[in-house]
């Protein structure tokens, strides 16, 4: 007579998806926010105070008109002393970056890794129904990852 398996029914495992996680979970929501009729004196001291290297230029109403970054400081800081002029009387929207790529607070992490990979921007700004609720840098997708590697990961 053959042996029979003393092992029970096998229970299904269940494998547990992470939860999608989104920009707006893992954005910065402090900001350090530029005027367009700010001197680019101030904007660089800025930089220096609130130890970031941009953010985004916003008008009276605080709509998105363009992000300034140390790289367009440097490449008129550099044109400057070719040119031999001076460039601290000039303004943000002088040296601003116009045409801003944005990413929507809905979109997820991967999806944001994603688009820092294949555009290498530092961070883009964050938006919500076209209004600005926070910015997202590489160094936020990589916390993220971080976290997520120590939850779900394995």
């Amino acid at each position: 007579m053959p042996i029979k398996s003393f092992q029970g029914q096998r229970v299904s495992e269940k494998r547990s998806s992470p939860n999608r996680l989104l920009v707006s979970d893992v954005m910065s929501h402090k900001l350090v926010l530029f005027k367009p009729d700010e001197s680019i004196h101030e904007v660089m001291k800025k930089f220096i105070k609130f130890r970031v290297s941009g953010g985004p230029v916003v008008d009276i109403s605080g709509k998105l008109i363009g992000i300034i970054s140390e790289a367009d400081c440097m490449k008129e800081i550099s044109d400057s002393r070719y040119f031999n002029m001076p460039i601290l009387d000039k303004t943000v929207k002088h040296f601003m970056t116009n045409k801003v790529q944005t990413i929507d607070a809905s979109t997820t992490v991967f999806d944001a890794a994603s688009l820092f990979f294949k555009t290498r921007k530092r961070r883009f700004p964050v938006l919500k129904k076209d209004i600005l609720v926070g910015q997202l840098s590489r160094k936020d997708i990589v916390i993220a990852a971080l976290n997520m590697k120590s939850q779900t990961w394995r």
